[in-house]
Parts: structure tokens; C-alpha cells; sequence
């Protein structure tokens, strides 16, 4: 079962980075909206999971809490060690990113997010039908804003579409390969923890510093703005759905 809701999860992957692709013209709308999905993403999946599956402390702090800002500082380091932004506030017109590493990375990361996904689904049904439900109703409705993320944020840093059709391609196969290994590995909820943490300070820094400032680039528009609110809006309905 937790296998063939993991291909559900790879449908609904692929649908959510066909609509990245096709979606145009519309990019400084697209912007907007994956903003507001990663910053959703950010507050109701990523760190709840993490403090939830992680509950060390360090220094006072939780060590997800830890991690989140280690993740933040290390693309903000990795932009500005290679000078990657050119320009400043007054210049976001005409910015444009060519360090096309940084988008590979970011949706690596995504996939391998989806993996842990795949994982919970498996270590869901292994503790009862009625959680691994649960968990896939969480899992198949944010793969959604998953494979929207993977194609958007990697086009976004300078990568061609080929590189994003593929990153997509294993950003839908990630969740079915960790359903099968979740059924036959355990991995300690603390190293979860704390890479879900980690991963989503890089998220944050990408949805604040950089492709928020994209959206909003050029002539003002209520509409960005508008479709970074029904990102955000949308996740914490999925987050309610969920639970």
C-alpha cells in the first residue's frame, strides 16, 4: 500500500512541475506563488516535522531550530563567497542569477525531501494503516507544490529546462524509491530531524533573498504579493488537512 500511494505521489509531482512549465510568461505570478509555497512549506511541514522528530537541545535551542539557521547561512555564504548578486535593492529589475549550482542544489535537496517523504510513508504503515493514511493525505498533497518548487527554483538560477525536467523526473521517483527502502531500513528520527531543520533555513533563504525580490521585480503589481499569500494559505491547508 504504502508503495502504490507513492506512485500517487509521483502523479502528483509530475502535475506540479507541468504546471511550472507551462505556466509562461506569467513568471513574476510563478515567483510569487513558490515564494509563498516554500515559506508554507517552511513553517507547517518542514519544522514541525523536525522539532517533532528531533527534540534534542543545544545551547538552550532546539537543534533543529540549530540546523535551520546553519542551512540559511550556508547559501547566504555560497551567494555572496562567489558574488552572485550583482546587483542591490534598486537593481532587481535587471537581476538575474548565473550560478546555476545553487539551483541544483536547492532541488536536490527538494528530492531528496521527497525521499523522507517515501520513508514516512513506509514507516507510516509499519505502525498502522490509519498513520500511513494519514501520513500519504500530508505526503501526496504537498509532492504537489514539490515538483512546482523543483522545476521553478532550478530554471530559476540559470539552469536550462532540460535540468529541470530531470531534477523533476527524480524529484517524482524519489518518494516511490523511499517508500520501498521504508519498509526495509529504519533511520534515527534525530538525523531526520535535523536535516529537515538544516533544509529548511536554505529554503527560507531562497524564498526571502531571493526569489521574492524576483516577483516584485520590475513594474508593481498587487498580484505577486497575492499569489505569495495563496502559497502560504495553500500549505496551511494542506498542514490542516493532515492533521
Amino acid at each position: 500500500m504504502a508503495i502504490l500511494l507513492a506512485l500517487v505521489s509521483m502523479c502528483s509531482t509530475l502535475i506540479g512541475g507541468l504546471v511550472a512549465v507551462r505556466i509562461g510568461d506569467r513568471k513574476r505570478l510563478v515567483l510569487g506563488l513558490a515564494a509563498g509555497v516554500m515559506l508554507g512549506v517552511v513553517a507547517f511541514d518542514l519544522m514541525p516535522e523536525a522539532l517533532e522528530a528531533d527534540t534534542r537541545v543545544a545551547l538552550g535551542v532546539p537543534v533543529p531550530l540549530l540546523a535551520a539557521v546553519v542551512g540559511f547561512f550556508t547559501v547566504h555564504i555560497m551567494e555572496k563567497s562567489v558574488a552572485l548578486h550583482t546587483g542591490h535593492e534598486d537593481e532587481f529589475g535587471s537581476h538575474h542569477h548565473d550560478f546555476a549550482t545553487v539551483g541544483i542544489l536547492a532541488a536536490s535537496g527538494l528530492v531528496f525531501h521527497s525521499f523522507l517523504d517515501g520513508l514516512s510513508l513506509g514507516f507510516g504503515f509499519q505502525a498502522g494503516s490509519a498513520v500511513g493514511i494519514a501520513v500519504a493525505i500530508a505526503v501526496i498533497s504537498h509532492d504537489f507544490a514539490d515538483g512546482f518548487n523543483t522545476f521553478t527554483i532550478t530554471t530559476l538560477y540559470g539552469n536550462e529546462r532540460r535540468r529541470g525536467l530531470i531534477l523533476l523526473g527524480a524529484d517524482a521517483i524519489a518518494p516511490v524509491v523511499g517508500a520501498i527502502v521504508g519498509t526495509l531500513v529504519k533511520v534515527p528520527t534525530e538525523l531526520v530531524g535535523m536535516y529537515l531543520g538544516y533544509f529548511a533555513g536554505f529554503l527560507l533563504y531562497l524564498a526571502t533573498a531571493d526569489i521574492l525580490p524576483e516577483a516584485h521585480a520590475g513594474k508593481p503589481s498587487k498580484w505577486p504579493m497575492l499569489c505569495t499569500l495563496g502559497g502560504v494559505l495553500f500549505m496551511l491547508g494542506v498542514a490542516a488537512l493532515s492533521h
